[in-house]
């Protein structure tokens, strides 16, 4: 008889410590986490989140002709007749800015813009946590960090014809075509160069004017735009030279005014 009460009361012991173990949320994912919890109560909660479309339009000159490849074009300020058959660049580090004034990053943020592929205009930038956003924050090329660390993946995969592999960097605009001012009938521009005088990563930043909202549905657009002709606004005629293949000042003399003339459109909800 003693021994069915030690073992009664050894059971009884064990179920009592069970049924007070502290409940509480145990996924270290959720806003109400409790790491002191033992046994998950099923209380958690998620940050709801959202997703961002950037929206890339491009047109060429003041008479704002939609930009396309395989199109013959003339340059607004130097007459040249030019067609481009690839144009691409890129652009990373997006960021919105909060009501709060805090800034909120896109993790792992590389895109690369390619006429060739139109769905690549429509950059998806998931996972944005609720709340209210009034500005944003964008770098056009590749940030000197993720410049010098060699071939990647995704946007920054050597596939993409991105990368220069004897200079261990990557090419932030690439402009190719065809041009009867040309000497060669021919234009290769390939414009790289992160540091020093030969800089052409720039930081690009607008305000919406009002009031992004993400409430985790729906999926709100904004809308950016450039001028194509812009890289030659400063550089002038193809035929100050058609070809461009490393960092330098024409590499500088071409990005940076296609870079300044980034704007914001509008913000569609």
């Amino acid at each position: 008889m003693k021994t069915i009460n030690v073992l009664s009361f050894f059971l009884l012991g064990a179920m009592t410590l069970v049924s007070c173990k502290k409940e509480g949320c145990t996924d270290p994912n959720a806003v109400n986490y409790n790491p002191e919890a033992e046994k998950e109560d099923s209380s958690c909660e998620f940050e709801k989140e959202g997703t961002v479309t950037l929206e890339m339009s491009h047109y060429w000159g003041t008479s704002a002709t939609p930009f396309e490849l395989n199109t013959q074009l003339t340059h607004p300020m130097t007459n040249d007749d030019l067609t481009f058959s690839t144009l691409k660049y890129y652009v990373s580090n997006v960021a919105l800015k909060s009501t709060n004034g805090t800034w909120w990053k896109h993790p792992e943020s590389y895109f690369l813009v390619d006429f060739s592929d139109p769905a690549s205009t429509q950059l998806e930038i998931s996972g944005v946590p609720e709340g209210e956003y009034t500005d944003i924050r964008y770098v056009l090329g590749v940030d000197s960090t993720r410049n010098v660390s060699g071939a990647q993946t995704g946007a920054l995969s050597t596939s993409n014809g991105m990368f220069w592999t004897w200079n261990t960097g990557y090419i932030m605009v690439k402009a190719e075509g065809t041009s009867p001012n040309s000497g060669t009938g021919s234009f290769s521009y390939h414009l790289g160069g992160f540091s020093g005088a030969n800089n052409i990563v720039t930081t690009s930043e607008h305000s919406f004017g009002t009031t992004l909202n993400i409430t985790g549905t729906g999926s709100p657009i904004v809308r950016l735009s450039s001028n194509v002709a812009r890289l030659f606004h400063q550089y002038g005629s193809v035929s100050n030279g058609e070809t461009i293949h490393m960092p330098g000042s024409g590499a500088v003399t071409m990005a940076i005014p296609f870079y300044e003339g980034f704007s914001f459109v509008e913000l569609v909800q």
